[in-house]
């Protein structure tokens, strides 16, 4: 699992066609319509803290968790800016660890794809079900799908040129390893006909639909849904992202499972 490193003070600078502020709805929406409309959420792999700072505008007490110490430095600056009170730990999100429980996890902005191992997938579920959330939090996390990397990623080369920088950013899908080769290239304007470079490459991997719910259904957690992003419609084999929302269920005497 790569880390964001020189890329990272760049990173939102050739990110701002995310509609960041869309997804933070959808989002919210989720959660609120389970009930959870305020208290301690958890972003995990929360990169430079745009959806951190967007969950704790809408009224969330955030904690922020990524591995990259780049990342973070540039996500401690938003904070700083926006006056928010939000913890940001320096963690692995594979073996994360939180003082107590949080009512909810998202993971999102295709974290999870770069998790490259079923169990590893497995043991973060597994942390929630048992150990992180409340009783009936919520764990939501959204995934690229093998449909986007094959038929739309894979083998394709997308280039952006701007006044302040370019970037070229290559992609090699393995279909037997369902594994996504990003190679990303950057040349940022630091003064006049002067650029600095930065490349960096990362991995991605798919993950079909059944395995996605098999996974959920040995980590202890309840599939409430696996939606094709941004709807409220079923995923499909040809949806490019999808939601999936879990949950953190009692046993019949009461305690959780």
């Amino acid at each position: 699992m790569e880390a964001y490193t020189g890329f990272a003070e760049v990173y939102d600078l050739f990110m701002d066609n995310v509609p960041y502020e869309q997804w933070a709805e959808y989002i919210t929406g989720l959660l609120r319509e389970y009930g959870v409309e305020d208290g301690l959420v958890l972003d995990l792999g929360c990169g430079t803290g745009t959806m951190t700072e967007l969950l704790a505008e809408a009224g969330y007490d955030m904690i922020g968790i990524d591995q990259s110490e780049e990342m973070l430095e540039e996500a401690l600056e938003k904070k700083e800016a926006s006056g928010h009170d939000i913890l940001y730990l320096c963690q692995d999100m594979r073996e994360f660890e939180l003082y107590g429980t949080v009512r909810a996890i998202v993971c999102v902005c295709d974290s999870m794809n770069y998790i490259l191992e079923e169990e590893e997938i497995l043991d973060i579920l597994s942390a929630a079900a048992y150990n992180y959330l409340d009783y009936d939090g919520l764990f939501i996390f959204d995934l690229n799908t093998e449909y986007k990397y094959r038929e739309i990623l894979g083998e394709q080369t997308i280039a952006e040129n701007r006044e302040e920088g370019s970037f070229i950013w290559e992609n090699y899908y393995d279909e037997a390893q369902r594994i996504n080769e990003y190679q990303l290239t950057l040349f940022v304007k630091e003064k006049e006909d002067i650029y600095r470079k930065f490349e960096e490459t990362h991995y991605q991997r798919a993950y079909s639909l059944d395995t996605v719910r098999n996974l959920v259904e040995r980590s202890g957690l309840r599939l409430l849904h696996m939606y094709d992003a941004f709807t409220r419609e079923p995923a499909r084999e040809d949806s490019e992202r999808i939601y999936v929302i879990c949950q953190r269920e009692k046993t019949d005497k009461g305690e959780q499972i």
